[in-house]
């Protein structure tokens, strides 16, 4: 590991990576690969996590694709530089910002989008001109296999290395002295990130978790918000770090909702869905126990039925839970809705608002005064109004948490930024030169500072 860091670093500091032109042909290169191994990794993904094809592709590969092409399409004009007004008291002179790349980044993706997740921030690193090492997850071999293949045949090591293992080797990158350090996963390890990183001042990215709720008012399409929180619930086998993972349902709502969340899930995946060969499975089985222990029989409406030989748990619905259940004191990561009442909007607010600030939030009202309310009165990464997840999608929105969902943001520009140190300076003229700030200091002199610096 310490080789090829020395390595990457030398290469950096050799300026091959600065031109637009390496960079361009860095992100083509990464397409092209992809798409030459999309087959391998729609098989992997389904070894690894169940996925169908459809969702491997919409979730995962066709996202990374379509994050790559926005990228190609934009990079030249972003790696401009910007032009900026400068004060009367510096004339004359020009004020400019020049994005430079940090140097060598250590990207470490979670297991439960390891692709994308993977992918999607290595996009950012290069279009800023970044040599990279990436940490895929060991939880998901199968498509760790694969990324390691189509990154070994695409870049020399000395631009792009992929490092394998588990905890111990983790360990020995976080060891070592990056020059960025992005990390997506959970809030443990992220602190784990941040004080390795804290070592040796790398600054760091932190995309982590947390419970991100729903809130149904009385105002909503209750048909169709239900449609849409089954797929951005139960996608993935609920294993998607902006899964809505509990709903706060106005009473006056509640009976209408469940009624219509049961047959848009029924709808979904069938009546058996743990027959559904496009449903996912849990990754392994530590989590399948420890989301299993979460049910209470209880509280189930629907679902709750197990395989354990296949890492399966049928898409789940508890009704009427309330805060003190297990469900609702760690993030579910997994296939079960907890619905909890309220008895109004207000009361969801402060539900919200006493708890830590959440990935995503998802709201659906009709209601604009509501809207306002809850967007601008509540602390979260991001999220939508009358949708779930969709956010994630948008290329020109920055995706991030907030407190111990995560701090920084990347997606299109954001990532390049997110990759790149802003470097701001002043070219002074030189036909002529004011005393005002010179020594000695004179009473006059004094009038014009006071009178321009204030």
């Amino acid at each position: 590991m310490e080789e090829v860091l020395k390595k990457q670093r030398e290469y950096f500091l050799s300026g091959a990576t600065l031109p637009y032109s390496t960079r361009r042909d860095a992100l083509r290169k990464l397409y092209e690969a992809i798409k030459s191994h999309e087959k391998e990794l729609q098989e992997a993904l389904k070894d690894d996590l169940g996925k169908s094809p459809t969702e491997s592709y919409m979730c995962e590969i066709g996202l990374a694709l379509s994050d790559i092409t926005y990228t190609l399409r934009h990079l030249k004009r972003w790696m401009r530089p910007e032009h900026r007004c400068t004060p009367l008291q510096n004339f004359p002179a020009r004020s400019r910002i020049l994005k430079e790349p940090y140097g060598v980044a250590l990207i470490m993706s979670p297991w439960n989008y390891p692709f994308l997740l993977l992918v999607s921030p290595l996009t950012g690193a290069l279009a800023a001109g970044n040599c990279c090492v990436l940490k895929p997850s060991e939880l998901a071999p199968a498509i760790a296999g694969v990324i390691t293949k189509m990154i070994e045949e695409t870049f020399p090591t000395e631009m792009v290395a992929v490092v394998n293992g588990g905890m111990e080797e983790s360990q020995a990158l976080l060891n070592l002295d990056f020059d960025y350090i992005f990390y997506t996963g959970g809030a443990s390890v992220g602190k784990i990130v941040m004080e390795k990183a804290a070592q040796h001042l790398t600054p760091v990215t932190l995309e982590l978790g947390g419970k991100s709720p729903v809130i149904i008012t009385r105002s909503a399409d209750l048909r169709l918000s239900a449609r849409r929180i089954v797929f951005g619930k139960f996608l993935n086998a609920g294993q998607t770090c902006i899964a809505p993972d509990y709903v706060l349902c106005e009473q006056a709502a509640h009976e209408e909702f469940v009624s219509v969340l049961k047959e848009e899930l029924a709808k979904m995946f069938g009546e058996s869905p743990l027959d559904n060969p496009d449903y996912g499975k849990i990754i392994n089985r530590r989590h399948f126990d420890r989301v299993a222990r979460l049910i209470d029989p209880r509280k189930v409406i629907v679902g709750g039925e197990t395989q354990k030989d296949r890492l399966r748990i049928a898409p789940t619905i508890m009704d009427h839970v309330d805060a003190t259940d297990a469900v609702m004191q760690e993030e579910i990561f997994g296939p079960v809705l907890p619905i909890v009442i309220v008895n109004d909007t207000d009361e969801a607010f402060r539900f919200i608002q006493s708890r830590p600030h959440p990935l995503a939030l998802y709201l659906f009202t009709k209601d604009k005064k509501m809207e306002q309310k809850f967007m601008n009165g509540l602390q979260f990464g991001g999220g939508c109004v009358n949708d779930v997840i969709s956010h994630i999608a948008a290329h020109n929105l920055p995706f991030g948490g907030i407190g111990e969902s995560g701090m920084g943001s990347y997606h299109g520009k954001e990532s390049f930024l997110t990759f790149s140190h802003r470097k701001s300076f002043v070219k002074r003229g030189t036909w002529i030169d004011f005393p005002l700030r010179y020594q000695p200091y004179k009473t006059w002199k004094e009038k014009f500072i006071k009178k321009y610096l204030q």
